[in-house]
């Protein structure tokens, strides 16, 4: 460990070597030409949000306003589901009545890790990424509960999917500014893979993510 580390701060050191001592981060001007909003029509941010979130081996469905309560339970149903945890300010009418629920605040590790799965909805979804964001806003709950447990089936609307990564940081600004709320990027179930590249699902997250995509009226 410590020769790795002297060989990293030594290749730092070399990259540096032709920086002033004088120099500080407000010296150098950073681009920031780069496009910060997409203009493609919502109907295209859309699609692209669902083949992105597709790509990472998340399940993902559609369904209106109307018919999301609905979906949930046949998402649920789909995998068995008895005990289903939920944020305590998750909608009163989107959780399956005949299922038991585990209402925040107050559970304890034990209690989330031996859940069948946990129901939340979200901040903000991104096109080009495929990303669903968390930022402990409403419906969202706190962060130990969207990573223990196995499933995470996660509400969306469309108008909160955005096209790129500047448009979401800078819908984040105020979750950011505040100590108490993490923000949490999910681009697909939680995987990781060795040095052999095996990929292993579940390390740091649930093994299973589902999103619903609620269309927006007309």
């Amino acid at each position: 460990m410590s020769h790795s580390r002297e060989t990293i701060f030594g290749r730092i050191r070399t990259a540096l070597k032709d920086v002033p001592a004088s120099e500080t981060p407000e010296d150098v001007k950073i681009d920031r030409s780069y496009l910060t909003v997409d203009p493609s029509p919502r109907a295209d941010l859309i699609r692209r949000f669902i083949e992105r979130v597709s790509e990472y081996r998340a399940k993902v469905k559609t369904t209106t306003a109307d018919d999301l309560p609905r979906a949930i339970a046949e998402s649920c149903a789909a995998r068995g589901i008895q005990k289903l945890v939920v944020p305590s300010d998750l909608p009163e009418d989107w959780a399956p009545a005949d299922l038991a629920l585990i209402r925040e605040p107050g559970l304890t590790i034990d209690q989330l890790e031996h859940s069948d799965g946990v129901l939340t909805a979200c901040a903000l979804g991104i096109a080009q990424t495929g990303t669903v964001v968390l930022d402990s806003g409403p419906g969202q709950g706190r962060r130990a509960i969207t990573l223990l447990p196995d499933y995470h089936l996660c509400v969306i609307f469309e108008h909160q999917i955005v096209g790129l990564v500047p448009e979401a940081v800078a819908k984040l600004e105020t979750a950011a500014a505040s100590p108490d709320r993490p923000i949490t990027f999910i681009s697909g179930p939680s995987a990781t893979s060795d040095i052999e590249l095996n990929r292993v699902e579940g390390v740091h997250g649930p093994r299973t993510l589902e999103v619903i995509v609620v269309a927006s009226p007309g």
